[in-house]
């Protein structure tokens, strides 16, 4: 007999449940709390994964979530195929739901509550807030699909946050959305997929999934605008291999209209926020709260001739123009910063062009010799002559690249494929 206890707190009511489990199944199931016994009653006696399909009032379903989250368990299907589906709550993640459930699977809808930051100005924008968990679950229940929410506040803490904190406090510029989803999001993820027997993991990205050469790789979505392969870059291609992005194909104009078609709620629901723990607040005034205080400092031209002074060299990135607060007459930009010394230097535009770069932490996933190099998430791709390394590679650009940054990611291209990626650790 194993027990699973769940608790929620909403608008100052708190509701708490205790489900007794045997094999998978629910024998008996205590609770308190607005609406706890109304559900409770129509769970007994369910597997898990049945009782995830039950609906209820906010705060019951939100306690019986958090029980059952770590104990859902499920044998692959008899017949058919089972497909986890990540839900954030928006209208991609819905479609994604749908495609699945027209493809004539068996749908298992899961939600990451990740943390974000409480001091954030909008965290119900992010797509792991306490209302986008609501929302997801809703849409699952109303066709009829099970929903499990997987509470990962700590481990999202350690392995995304932490690390963007500590890069900024080495001088990088780290994207944390690359890690999120290059190793900590997939990653729970498809384990979950293994827990509940489902043979794939479906998500609302738009990128696409090709074969090459006998092995699974990413590339770029039909829609150019929406295009998430940049972000998704570090998946294994061992990992893609259980993947499926129903989206890939398709434009966000007609997603829409297939949720407003299908009457869903998320159909004209807002975008969610990128850098989610943010929770909507600038990147500085997060890390002024954790950890990276202000600190003054020189600010220098190439010469080493002080310009002025900043509050801390963290609050700048390579290729940075604007909130220098430093003026010579021609355009100035942040070039690099030196920890050490907390110093930020500046010169033009023509000092920040960088031909090499080193990225480390990265790989090929097939040979190539020359590919096209997309080294910031808004910056266009730029060919290059790629050299393998052993942990990693190096490029040479055929012409200067500008605002390079150290931990940013370098994201290989041939055509539409991604054939290789990794983090920057150096530019020249």
């Amino acid at each position: 007999m194993i027990e699973a206890v769940g608790n929620a707190g909403r608008d100052g009511e708190l509701a708490w449940v205790r489900l007794s489990l045997e094999r998978g199944r629910i024998v008996d199931a205590h609770g308190d709390g607005p609406g706890v016994r109304a559900l409770l009653r129509h769970v007994s006696g369910r597997t898990t994964l049945e009782a995830a399909a039950v609906p209820g009032t906010p705060l019951a379903a939100d306690a019986l979530a958090d029980a059952l989250g770590p104990a859902v368990r499920a044998p692959a299907p008899a017949r058919g195929e089972r497909v986890a589906v990540a839900m954030s709550g928006g209208v991609d993640s819905a479609v994604a739901l749908l495609a699945a459930r027209d493809a004539g699977g068996e749908p298992v809808g899961v939600t990451l509550r990740l943390w974000t930051d409480p001091a954030g100005p909008d965290g119900e924008r992010v797509c792991c807030s306490p209302a986008a968990v609501v929302a997801a679950r809703e849409t699952c229940h109303g066709l009829g699909v099970p929903h499990v929410t997987l509470d990962l506040r700590p481990g999202f803490r350690r392995a995304v946050v932490a690390p963007f904190v500590q890069g900024y406090a080495r001088g990088e510029t780290p994207n944390p959305c690359i890690r999120c989803n290059g190793s900590f999001r997939f990653a729970e993820l498809l384990a979950f997929a293994g827990r509940v027997g489902a043979a794939r993991l479906a998500t609302g990205h738009y990128a696409r999934i090709v074969r090459r050469d006998g092995r699974a790789l990413l590339a770029r979505g039909l829609d150019p605008q929406k295009d998430q392969s940049y972000m998704l870059a570090r998946l294994d291609p061992r990992q893609l291999e259980r993947v499926w992005f129903p989206l890939g194909g398709r434009t966000k104009t007609d997603v829409r209209e297939e949720a407003r078609a299908a009457g869903l709620a998320a159909a004209d629901r807002a975008e969610s926020q990128e850098a989610c723990f943010l929770a909507g607040d600038d990147y500085r005034s997060f890390l002024a709260r954790h950890g990276l205080g202000a600190a003054d400092g020189p600010i220098l031209d190439e010469t080493g001739r002080e310009l002025g002074r900043h509050e801390g060299y963290w609050r700048y990135t390579p290729g940075q123009r604007r909130g220098l607060g430093v003026s010579t007459g021609v355009p100035l930009f942040a070039l690099r910063t030196e920890p050490a010394t907390n110093t930020v230097v500046v010169g033009p535009r023509a000092s920040l062009g960088r031909s090499r770069v080193a990225v480390r932490s990265g790989r090929l996933f097939v040979p190539v010799d020359r590919a096209d190099a997309k080294l910031r998430y808004r910056s266009p791709a730029a060919p290059a002559r790629v050299e393998a390394r052993s942990r990693g590679f190096r490029l040479r650009l055929d012409a200067p690249a500008y605002g390079v940054a150290a931990g940013q990611a370098a994201v290989l291209y041939e055509d539409d494929v991604v054939v290789g990626s990794g983090l920057i650790a150096s530019a020249e």
